[in-house]
């Protein structure tokens, strides 16, 4: 387990997945992190890549070649080490080998580094292609909030505030998780969306190309809030598991398949790419 720290926060990401644990606020006491409780969602903060959703026949094909993938990817399952680290910031890496091959034939490299500074959280991703070829990828984050801050709260005493006041269309996302061309406005007032127990009975609320690059989770009794934002990532989830105390603020670049017929991969809605021996970074906030 690494820890990052200052003034304002503790910040503890273990080496599986690279993935936060914690994000405590010192001055106020209050754990931002839901705590993953295994009867409810065992995660904190998975990181996801090489894809992001689920991909028809849980496989990608590549060069004309099917190789299995699991939802989200197989770097939140992965063992990470340490390749840079000071007391408020750490470079986590985890290179191609024998296992990831296997499910994903691309020589790489993928970092992830989180660094404090004084109440916010940045996170970057850097993918490094070492091929002679263009690589083609997805990458974005599920960190899960804990809502309600504070124990004599209840989770309908919050609401998400989006930066800007515009339409929102949720994509929908079938029993299976891939999208069926069907949309569904959410509707907002004052750019707030309420959180309840039934916002998400139908799966994630996912968008796409909103005009709002951030979203802060508040409550209707005091001024503490958690602000997750993303300039540099198009699709956005939103979700929490029915009866969770948590809410997912996911940026993606990236997403789930279509239903229908299963495309090369490099043919994705929204996939990404490296060129031969490049690189690519991105990055989001999250402030407290």
């Amino acid at each position: 387990m690494t820890t990052l720290e200052n003034d304002f926060l503790q910040v503890r990401i273990r080496p599986k997945g690279a993935e936060l644990t914690s994000i405590y606020n010192k001055h106020t006491g209050i754990e931002h992190l839901w705590q993953a409780d295994p009867a409810v969602w065992a995660w904190h903060a998975p990181n996801l890549f090489p894809v992001v959703g689920g991909c028809l026949n849980n496989e990608i094909i590549v060069d004309g070649k099917p190789y299995p993938m699991e939802r989200h990817g197989f770097t939140r399952q992965s063992e990470f080490t340490v390749v840079e680290a000071t007391p408020t910031k750490v470079c986590f890496s985890l290179q191609a080998n024998e296992k990831t091959r296997a499910v994903y034939p691309y020589e790489f490299e993928f970092q992830i580094e989180y660094q404090i500074d004084h109440q916010v959280l940045t996170i970057i991703y850097r993918v490094i292609n070492r091929e002679n070829k263009r690589m083609y990828f997805s990458v974005g984050a599920h960190p899960a909030f804990a809502v309600p801050f504070l124990p004599n709260e209840n989770y309908e005493d919050y609401y998400l505030e989006f930066q800007n006041e515009e339409p929102l269309e949720r994509h929908m996302l079938s029993a299976k998780g891939y999208f069926t061309g069907e949309t569904e406005p959410v509707l907002t007032v004052d750019r707030q969306l309420p959180l309840t127990g039934d916002l998400f009975k139908d799966d994630a609320l996912v968008f796409k190309n909103m005009d709002s690059h951030s979203v802060t989770i508040r409550s209707r009794h005091h001024d503490q809030a958690v602000t997750v934002s993303f300039p540099a990532f198009p699709y956005l989830g939103i979700w929490a598991k029915p009866g969770g105390k948590f809410v997912c603020i996911e940026p993606w670049l990236g997403c789930a398949d279509s239903e229908g017929t299963p495309v090369p991969f490099e043919e994705k809605e929204a996939i990404q790419h490296v060129e031969p021996n490049g690189s690519f970074e991105t990055g989001f906030t999250i402030g407290v």
